[in-house]
């Protein structure tokens, strides 16, 4: 009887690729490039099977045994194939899994596999951050904790992205893995220099940073340029951070897009946030200075840079993290809170903003992947000397991806109602503070920084074109031409541009005994020559109250009575005159001392009644100007001011009119004299009863109370140009306000139509005169002066 033979299936046959030993050898030592190609699952050949096979491969260096758990339960035995990499086949085929692996000692590791996953950056992405366009760059590089696909289910985790160009590998090192990148290896996406790894099981408040192989061959630790949170200094790691913020100001950006900021209403409060109360967080913030600005009726506030920087004595002025608010007051959330707070108790946030320079600290942007990057590889372009800090490479695509993008993060993220671009002349001239044989010439021959000029005006047109009822000011202490002309027109494109002149010839002038000040007079009405040049915010910053400048009460001559009497003409003045207004908190008080960031304001003043009244003066300051539109509504054009009589040198008087669109005036009267003036006929536009807005002289503000007992009556007597006039009485060293009783209830008929939803400087229709660019070019060349700062081709006109 013959034997049956049964048939049998033949086993299959893998066909595994050879990899190379220099290629493990790379992914051991953590400096592939590519580690995604070699590690996690790729599709084999295999003869005699239907199904899908892939080949699993793992980093475990010093591992005795090392297994894939597939999500299905099943388990695929892996096998040492050299340098700590080793390799397994499953017939499942794609598919999720862990990682176990069994060391000598006894120990197990169980995790998830980061070389699994897709790319968590998509091609779009890559390609708009490539053509430098991407507006959302925050969205897609830095640290996200997120749900990434893997086969069979999402997994939460954290992706990290991050542009390196130069670099020949990246690692992410952080806690999670006692700071050693070797099995956290990133992989280079695309030529631009992307580099991305997403690191299952990771969650919110991980510290990390990027460890970088330079092209030289040595290893740097950096932290995220995109990081969105941050240690608290001095520590210098970047954390993953979230957000779970609601937002309650719907109503006010709702408002805020409807209407135009540059003819709105606005007076802002200067504050340092470490020493205006120091020890608040954010958060303890929010009530204290919420009750405060109501009290002094500011329609804003302006924090100095609240971007993360290492050291506190830069006010913030050296950012090493661009993304970050400063985790010195607590989490990004709670700095979101702030602001909520502020908006629902109708009050704007400005926030200074430098993208002039960075510091040169190792752990920061410097030389980020070993290279220039971030700053200019030439030091003529790439190096501010006076400052020890970088100048970012304007004409780099990525890079002005990387600022321009930052400009919207702040105002998208945190819904910031206006940025304070610093430094912006160290920016226009490639000889700022550069002496010949230092500097090179632009491409025309000139000393204009063209690619700093370009970037000026993509950010100031992306941010009007995206949020609309921003605003975007510039300190800029030249006489550059356009400044706050559209771009359309070749303008920076810029809202508002703080008068460095006006700020340096008032004071200037204040300084000087009243016995004296006759012979000083025209410092006072020269602003008025370029007063509509541009459109100008009125500055008396924390620069002028710092480094041996003294305060702003101790600007002031005379004894203490005196000072703070020329402190309420000087601020009477300065809230009338055309323009914004900033002013430095703890001026508003008559803050004895020089600030320092080190120590808090002199609270302690307000226990004298004269300080207590200065500050009630300021309050009602505010009050009087937003109840009045003819102080702000046509702040910008010639038509919204007019002389009284500005040649009084001889008493020391200047006096003024400003016009709402509707028609309706508001007289300014200034005695910067020691004696009172009157009686002393003041020409009006119209006759009839004109009330006292402001008297600065009154006793509940400290003042000896001389005045007109609350009105004047103007008479159909024509005077100083006017067709009517009054005798009126102006105390020492005081400033009035006169509005006439009787308002125009109809508006003239060229009242210019508001624009539901303004983008940004408004088309510029007069026309400079030489004359007035000129007087401009003069008074900011004495301000630079008297800074000590370079002021260079004064003149110039933007390309």
């Amino acid at each position: 009887m013959a034997n049956a033979t049964a048939e049998s299936t033949p086993e299959p046959v893998f066909h595994l690729p050879e990899i190379p030993d220099h290629e493990l050898a790379r992914i051991a030592g953590g400096v592939h490039s590519g580690p995604h190609s070699v590690l996690g699952q790729h599709p084999i050949h295999a003869e005699g099977v239907t199904d899908p096979v892939v080949a699993i491969r793992a980093l475990r260096p010093l591992a005795e045994k090392v297994t894939a758990v597939l999500s299905t339960g099943a388990r695929v035995d892996l096998a040492h194939i050299g340098h700590g990499v080793w390799q397994g086949v499953s017939i499942l085929g794609f598919t999720d899994y862990v990682i176990e692996a069994r060391y000598s000692d006894g120990n197990e590791w169980v995790v998830d596999d980061p070389y699994r996953y897709l790319p968590s950056i998509g091609d779009l992405d890559l390609y708009l951050f490539g053509e430098g366009r991407h507006e959302r760059l925050w969205d897609v590089l830095g640290a996200h904790y997120r749900e990434h696909w893997g086969v069979d289910a999402p997994s939460k985790g954290v992706s990290f992205t991050v542009w390196a160009p130069h670099a020949q590998a990246v690692r992410v090192i952080g806690e999670f893995n006692r700071w050693d990148g070797t099995l956290h290896a990133m992989r280079r996406l695309d030529a631009n220099g992307v580099w991305e790894l997403f690191v299952p099981g990771l969650e919110p408040h991980t510290p990390y940073k990027f460890e970088i192989l330079t092209a030289a061959g040595h290893w740097i630790e950096k932290a995220d340029p995109m990081a969105q949170y941050t240690e608290h200094p001095p520590a210098t790691a970047s954390v993953v951070g979230t957000s779970s913020y609601e937002w309650g100001d719907a109503e006010w950006m709702a408002k805020r897009a409807s209407v135009d900021p540059h003819n709105q209403p606005m007076s802002i409060y200067e504050m340092h946030v470490a020493s205006w109360r120091p020890g608040l967080g954010y958060r303890e913030l929010a009530d204290q200075l919420i009750e405060y600005l109501q009290e002094t009726a500011y329609t804003h506030v302006e924090f100095l840079p609240l971007a993360e920087h290492p050291f506190g004595g830069s006010w913030g002025y050296q950012v090493t993290g661009y993304y970050a608010p400063t985790s010195r007051f607590g989490h990004p959330d709670d700095l979101r809170y702030l602001i909520d707070r502020l908006h629902q108790a109708g009050i704007g946030v400005i926030m200074d903003w430098v993208p002039a320079h960075f510091p040169k600290d190792e752990f920061a942007l410097a030389r980020f992947d070993g290279q220039p990057l971030y700053e200019h590889s030439d030091p003529r372009k790439g190096e501010h000397q006076d400052w020890g800090t970088l100048v970012f490479d304007f004409g780099e695509s990525h890079v002005r991806n990387f600022l321009v993008a930052n400009a919207l993060y702040w105002l998208d993220e945190f819904h910031i109602d206006g940025l304070r671009v610093d430094a912006v002349a160290s920016m226009l001239y490639l000889d700022y503070s550069r002496n010949p044989g230092e500097w090179e010439p632009n491409q025309y021959g000139g000393r204009e920084n063209l690619e700093a000029i370009s970037f000026l005006q993509e950010v100031n047109a992306t941010a009007y074109k995206s949020y609309p009822g921003i605003v975007m000011i510039a300190e800029e202490s030249t006489a550059w031409g356009g400044v706050t002309h559209p771009t359309s027109q070749g303008g920076l494109g810029f809202g508002l541009k703080w008068n460095m002149g006006w700020m340096n010839d008032s004071l200037r002038f204040m300084h000087e005994d009243p016995m004296y000040r006759t012979y000083h007079h025209n410092m006072m009405t020269f602003t008025f020559v370029y007063a509509f040049t541009e459109s100008f915010l009125l500055p008396i910053s924390h620069d002028e109250v710092v480094h041996g400048k003294g305060s702003l009460f101790s600007k002031m001559p005379g004894d203490h009575w005196q000072k703070l009497a020329n402190v309420r003409v000087f601020l009477a003045f300065q809230w009338a005159h055309p323009g914004k207004q900033l002013l430095f908190m703890g001026s508003e008080f008559g803050q004895p001392s020089e600030w320092s960031e080190e120590r808090g304001l002199d609270w302690w003043i307000l226990d004298q009644p004269v300080h207590r009244g200065l500050q009630r003066y300021v309050g009602q300051l505010n009050r009087i100007y937003r109840d009045n539109p003819s102080l702000w509504e046509r702040d910008n054009t010639e038509q919204g001011f007019s002389w009284i009589d500005g040649g009084d040198a001889a008493n020391n008087l200047i006096s003024f009119l400003r016009w709402d669109n509707w028609g309706n005036p508001v007289a300014a009267i200034f005695n910067f004299g020691g004696n009172p003036v009157g009686p002393y006929r003041i020409g009006l536009p119209q006759e009839g009863v004109w009330d006292e807005l402001l008297n600065s002289d009154a006793t509940e503000f400290g003042g000896s109370g001389v005045g007109n007992f609350g009105s004047v009556t103007a008479e159909p007597v024509p005077h100083q140009g006017q067709p009517a006039s009054a005798e009126i009485t102006i105390p020492p060293l005081g400033a009035l306000y006169l509005k006439p009783r009787s308002a125009v209830q109809e508006p003239p008929a060229e009242l210019p139509a508001e624009a539901a939803a303004p983008e940004g400087p408004a088309e510029r229709e007069d026309e400079i005169t030489e004359e007035q660019r000129a007087a401009q070019a003069e008074a900011e060349q004495r301000a630079a002066e008297a800074r000590e700062e370079p002021a260079p081709n004064p003149g110039a006109e933007a390309p």
